[in-house]
């Protein structure tokens, strides 16, 4: 069993900026979402800076580091699966709710190179957006277990295989995104048709493990040589 993430502590009452820092807080997260959603999360801080018209050290001042910027655009990224995964578990048809989770998931990927990267990745035990993914899934697994309880799906597939559908769907969304940027939906529900119990037919290999799922997770590293390990296990 793999022990809970741990959330980051409350942040105390920030005192109000004045109004040139705003502007410029402001300027830095509009150039950041902006060149997260398209270049994903490598995307040049220094880039950001420019984009925003202010200096290097000044982003660094508000965010110092690029978790602390990545959580601050994705947390309501982060906020919106755990709702789709707490709808999905409501649901009295858990089939039903499988397929929305899914769904939901699949559209913040496809909406988003940055969140894209972030679901097969990695993310520091102490951050606030690895918590939230950790709830999601564990909702999402009770809905998956009592659609298998319910007899609609295979009854052979472990949550692990979801991960094929994440990752497949990472690259698709990627080739398809000027081209047919919809197309992930219909890649989505082949998927989805193969998850049926009516379709099952018996697999060639076993599914992976819990910790064969996480040690494929590629650790969100800092781009920037000089700015240390900023996305380093706490």
């Amino acid at each position: 069993m793999c022990p809970q993430p741990t959330l980051s502590a409350p942040r105390a009452a920030a005192r109000p900026l004045r109004r040139d820092a705003q502007r410029n807080r402001d300027a830095i997260l509009a150039a950041a979402r902006k060149a997260f959603a398209e270049q994903g999360l490598a995307a040049s801080l220094e880039g950001v800076a420019r984009e925003a018209d202010v200096a290097i050290g000044t982003l660094y001042r508000h965010f110092p580091n690029r978790l602390d910027l990545v959580e601050e655009l994705f947390t309501a990224k982060f906020t919106d699966l755990l709702d789709a995964a707490e709808e999905a578990a409501a649901m009295d048809d858990a089939w039903e709710g499988f397929c929305h989770y899914l769904e939901r998931l699949c559209q913040l990927q496809a909406c988003d190179r940055a969140f894209n990267d972030l679901v097969s990745a990695r993310l520091p035990l102490h951050a606030l957006g690895r918590g939230l993914i950790e709830r999601a899934k564990e909702m999402a697994t009770q809905t998956f277990r009592r659609a298998q309880e319910q007899g609609v799906l295979r009854g052979d597939v472990t949550y692990q295989d979801v991960a094929f559908v994440i990752w497949s769907q990472a690259g698709i969304i990627q080739a398809t995104r000027t081209v047919a940027p919809t197309a992930w939906r219909r890649h989505l529900h082949l998927m989805l048709d193969a998850f049926r119990a009516e379709c099952a037919h018996e697999l060639p290999e076993p599914p992976l493990t819990r910790q064969q799922v996480d040690e494929t997770l590629v650790p969100l590293e800092c781009p920037e040589a000089d700015c240390g390990d900023c996305f380093g296990e706490a």
